[in-house]
C-alpha cells in the first residue's frame, strides 16, 4: 500500500499520480480501472479531481519480487521503536526499481532493522521520502505504519524542514533568493524532470554560503519536494550542481561519481512524542575533498595577491 496526501487541488487523479509516482500512465490507468486506487477511501475514475488534503491510497497487486536483506553498511544517526534516521551514502538507490532488487537502501534497512512500516508496499518498506542515488545525507525511516502516516502528513503540510548544501557551477549574482518554477517529467525522457508551466508547483529558497573562483557553495531550503527539484532548479538558473551527470555541465572539472548535493539537516515532529527533533550530517569525503581544493586555490590566489 502506498499513501499520498495531495498538496494542491485541481489535477485529475491520473495526472496527479503521474507526477507523484514512478508508475507510467498506462500502469496508473490499469490500477485505477482495477479498483486498486482509492481517493479518500473510494474507488473513482481517472478524471476525478484531486483536492488539497485528499488521501490517495494505492493498493498494488501482489508481486513476487524477492527483496533480500543485505549487509550494506549504514550510518545510523538515531533510532528508537518508531523511527530511524540515517546518513545515506552516495551510490545507493533508495529502493528497488526496474527489476533490480539488490544493493539498495531497502536491502540494507531489511538487514539492519527488525521492524519497518509497510505503508508503501513490499518494495519500499520504511521509506517515507527519498534522496537521489548519488545525493547523500539525512533521511528519516519509519518503523511503524502510524509513524509513516504521521511523517507523510507532515511532509504534505510542508512542516518538515529540509536543508541541503551543494557546490554549484559559476558565480551566482545574488547572495540569496527563491526559485519558483513548476516541475514535471521531461516530455522526451521520462527519467528526467524539467521546468514546465503545466507542472507541479516547486519552490526552493537558496542562500550563498561561500564564493570561489568559478564556483559557489549554496544552502537550499526546500518548500516543496519534487523529484530532482534542486538539481532542476539549479540548472534552470544557469548554475547546475557540480558533478551532476544528468543536469550538469558535460565537461566536469573534478573526477566525481555523481553530484555534490548533500542533505545536511532534517527537522520534523516526532510521530510518537510530538517533540520537534532535528538531525544533521557532515558532508561526505568526496565533497570535502573538492572543498579543500577550492580553499587551497583561494588561499594561493590570496597570497599571490599580497606579494
Amino acid at each position: 500500500m502506498i499513501v499520498i496526501y495531495a498538496e494542491r487541488e485541481g489535477a485529475r487523479l491520473d495526472v496527479f499520480l503521474a507526477g507523484e509516482t514512478d508508475f507510467t500512465r498506462s500502469q496508473i490507468k490499469q490500477l485505477i480501472d482495477g479498483g486498486h486506487i482509492l481517493l479518500d477511501g473510494k474507488a473513482v475514475k481517472s478524471g476525478k479531481a484531486v483536492k488539497k488534503g485528499c488521501e490517495v491510497i494505492i493498493n498494488e497487486p501482489e508481486r513476487t519480487l524477492d527483496i533480500i536483506p543485505q549487509d550494506i553498511p549504514l550510518d545510523v544517526l538515531y533510532e528508537d521503536e518508531h523511527i530511524a534516521v540515517i546518513n545515506k551514502q552516495k551510490g545507493l538507490a533508495v529502493h528497488p526499481a526496474g527489476g533490480a532488487v539488490k544493493n539498495t537502501l531497502v536491502n540494507a534497512l531489511l538487514w539492519r532493522f527488525r521492524d519497518l512500516s509497510r505503508v508503501n508496499g513490499e518494495i519500499r518498506p520504511g521509506i517515507v521520502h527519498r534522496l537521489d542515488k548519488d545525493t547523500t545525507g539525512v533521511m528519516v525511516v519509519a518503523k511503524t505504519d502510524a509513524s509513516h502516516l504521521s511523517l507523510s502528513r507532515q511532509i504534505a503540510e510542508r512542516s518538515v524542514k529540509k536543508l541541503y548544501i551543494a557546490l554549484l557551477e559559476g558565480a551566482l549574482k545574488d547572495d540569496g533568493g527563491v526559485i519558483d518554477a513548476p516541475i514535471a517529467r521531461d516530455k522526451k525522457e521520462r527519467k528526467k524532470m524539467a521546468i514546465d508551466n503545466g507542472g507541479r508547483n516547486a519552490m526552493t529558497y537558496y542562500r550563498v554560503l561561500e564564493r570561489f573562483e568559478g564556483n559557489t557553495l549554496v544552502e537550499f531550503d526546500l518548500k516543496t519536494g519534487r523529484t530532482h527539484q534542486i538539481r532542476v532548479h539549479a540548472k534552470h538558473i544557469g548554475h547546475p550542481v557540480v558533478g551532476d551527470p544528468v543536469y550538469g555541465f558535460k565537461k566536469q572539472r573534478f573526477n566525481l561519481d555523481g553530484q555534490l548535493l548533500h542533505s545536511c539537516f532534517l527537522e520534523f515532529k516526532h510521530p510518537a512524542s510530538g517533540e520537534i527533533v532535528g538531525f544533521s550530517a557532515p558532508i561526505p569525503n568526496d565533497f570535502a575533498r573538492v572543498m579543500e581544493i577550492m580553499h587551497n586555490v583561494q588561499r594561493t590566489t590570496h597570497n599571490e595577491g599580497q606579494i
